[in-house]
């Protein structure tokens, strides 16, 4: 079925329709879920409301650019409506020194990365890890980030900031990244 035929079919609230843009989006949106979400569980919660929405408001899709955008924008914006109404902002920090991550043996170097980073950015306090998804991932700026949360855009740039202060201390930790340290004594010349 083309995309255009799925459209059409979800505006005639045609179920078979509404099952195949479902099942040609869910896996992807479901990963999006996953960046903003607590758990496995809150990431399917996200997606089905997420989806409810759209299946409410495509009679608003005005075929104006990418259809997987607009249906991006709505999961997105229902994540952040999830955690404000789940009051998920408020992760203690201390949370992210007790987790471990289970590092899988994988052929390719830079999948076992990153896999490892992703799970580290999950470790991150929600506040942190929804500023970072939404301005380095998603490409809001913190002026649209401080609208959607409803914080300061200060306030944004300031948890961004951290966040990946947060996550290079994770990486480094788990020796995901290496920094070396700097060289802190002092040589005596001549003597």
């Amino acid at each position: 079925m083309t995309e255009e035929a799925i459209l059409q079919g979800c505006l005639a609230q045609n179920a078979n329709a509404q099952r195949e843009l479902y099942d040609r989006y869910s896996p992807k949106m479901l990963s999006v879920c996953y960046r903003y979400a607590h758990n496995r569980e809150d990431a399917e919660d996200m997606l089905q409301e997420g989806f409810i929405k759209i299946f409410l408001q495509i009679h608003t899709f005005a075929n104006r650019g990418v259809f997987e955008g607009w249906v991006r924008r709505i999961i997105v914006h229902t994540c952040i409506n999830f955690l404000k109404k789940n009051k998920r902002f408020n992760d203690p920090l201390t949370n992210i020194n007790s987790a471990v991550i289970m590092i899988k043996e994988e052929s390719v170097h830079s999948i076992l990365q990153a896999k490892q980073v992703v799970e580290c950015i999950r470790l991150l306090p929600m506040g942190y890890r929804t500023v970072l998804n939404l301005f380095a991932i998603e490409g809001y700026s913190h002026f649209e980030i401080g609208k959607m949360l409803e914080i300061k855009e200060s306030t944004s740039r300031s948890q961004y900031t951290r966040a990946k202060a947060v996550l290079e201390e994770l990486l480094i930790k788990k020796n995901i990244i290496y920094k070396p340290k700097v060289q802190t004594e002092l040589i005596a010349i001549g003597g």
